[in-house]
């Protein structure tokens, strides 16, 4: 009996906890809109027309680089990666055909450090190259930011055998594709390290014997 209540209140607290996120969430939208609304109403209506176009026009170039990645990854008839990041989807191609396709999460945008020494960390877009596989023994060294982006303290000790889980591929730039991990501060379904896409375990075991260095990764 005392077990049964001890998982009702869990429950209960998580839902609490939950909604008080997505409150959270919902205000700094509201404060964003509303700081829009304000600086909008101090423009004048030149002010307003050419920010709408710098907008419009900044956007559409956005889009169009997207599809020209999409368009140069069909293109590609070597093996390759292509990670659609609106889509949450990632495809193991060559010479046109697609031979795997893999849902993947992708990391948020994060700025991570200690001001004045911040680094934004956004989702891949673009052409990266493969520089290196890890196996489940490998140790990787855990950046420091990453243990305060989760709230704790890092360790003496950040080289960690698994840390990137059962398999992981590194990429140029610092981005990573990995799995989750049994240990370390990435051991958290609901985390996903900024910058970097974590696939299954099972996705990624299929497609490793396939990934060597200098494989082109497309993220559009």
């Amino acid at each position: 009996m005392n077990a049964a209540r001890v998982v009702i209140w869990t429950v209960i607290g998580l839902c609490v906890l939950l909604v008080g996120a997505d409150a959270l969430a919902l205000s700094r939208r509201l404060r964003y809109f509303d700081e829009i609304q304000r600086l909008r109403a101090s423009m004048t209506d030149l002010e307003r027309r050419r920010t709408d176009q710098i907008v419009a026009r900044e956007q559409h170039r956005f889009a169009t680089a997207v599809e020209l990645l999409r368009r140069q990854a069909r293109l590609d008839l070597d093996l390759h990666l292509s990670v659609s990041i609106d889509s949450g989807t990632m495809y193991l191609e060559s010479e046109g055909a697609l031979l795997r396709r893999m849902r993947v999460a992708v990391g948020p945008e994060r700025r991570v450090g200690t001001a004045p020494d911040t680094v934004r960390l956004a989702p891949p877009r673009g052409v990266r190259s493969v520089i290196g596989v890890l196996q489940d023994t490998t140790s990787w060294e855990v950046p420091a930011w990453v243990y305060a982006d989760r709230g704790v303290a890092p360790p003496a000790r950040r080289l960690l055998p698994g840390s990137l889980g059962p398999a992981a591929v590194l990429l140029d730039g610092g981005a990573v594709i990995y799995a989750m991990p049994t240990v370390g501060p990435l051991n958290d379904s609901g985390y996903v390290l900024p910058g970097s896409i974590r696939a299954s375990e099972q996705d990624l075991r299929a497609i490793l014997p396939n990934i060597t260095p200098g494989l082109r990764v497309y993220f559009y």
